[in-house]
């Protein structure tokens, strides 16, 4: 569903199995390979190995919630030119496709040493900007997620509920997404009292750069 969301990409195929993918590339050509390591049959790494003995040259992106830093280091070693660790957002995938698209879009000779380190440069995920202290990466990703997919807005006391975060917490999270222009704040007034704030998320589909760290 993801995939189908980005220009430039179309998924060929689907395979829940290491057998499934094999049997797929024998009869698709294939340009990209999202590879979760943990396969009910066989180990990602191992069938990236045979996959590449078998003379498959697809590139691969790790999408797994395997965080051990050997494994990505032989990943690198078999051709891996991303890794994601779930959870993950849209904005998060679809930012590896675009870059993964820029490096491919690439062609002809390098002018020079400048010209290949920007080539290279475009499959490196850009550095997340700091959080303001006492916020956390994981649960700024489950707030997105759910202001993303809440189509009417959230209050606070609603996010902290569909988060199971405290109200205060859940404020400060929508006040730095109003802050950095990625939520929008409306006043609600109901028949007594202060009107009550509802936060909408205000980048449909977001972006890699804005969206939070994975």
């Amino acid at each position: 569903m993801y995939v189908g969301r980005v220009p430039g990409f179309t998924v060929v195929g689907r395979a829940r199995t290491g057998a499934e993918a094999r049997r797929v590339l024998e009869r698709t050509p294939v340009d990209l390979l999202l590879l979760d390591l943990h396969l009910p049959d066989v180990h990602g790494l191992q069938l990236a190995r045979s996959l590449r003995a078998a003379g498959h040259h697809a590139d691969v992106v790790a999408v797994t919630s395997a965080r051990d830093l050997a494994v990505v280091r032989e990943g690198v070693s078999l051709g891996f030119v991303q890794y994601v660790l779930k959870p993950f957002t849209f904005g998060t995938l679809r930012d590896r496709l675009l870059r993964y698209a820029e490096f491919r879009a690439t062609a002809g000779e390098a002018s020079g040493q400048d010209e290949v380190d920007r080539a290279l440069a475009a499959l490196r995920a850009p550095s997340p900007a700091a959080l303001p202290k006492g916020l956390s990466a994981p649960t700024l990703e489950r707030v997105t997620d759910a202001l993303r997919a809440a189509e009417a807005g959230l209050t606070a006391a609603g996010l902290a509920e569909a988060v199971g975060i405290s109200r205060i917490t859940a404020r400060r999270y929508l006040e730095h997404l109003a802050g950095t222009g990625l939520a929008a704040r409306n006043p609600v007034y109901g028949q007594v009292g202060r009107p009550e704030l509802v936060y909408r998320w205000e980048r449909a589909g977001g972006t890699g750069r804005h969206s939070p760290p994975a």
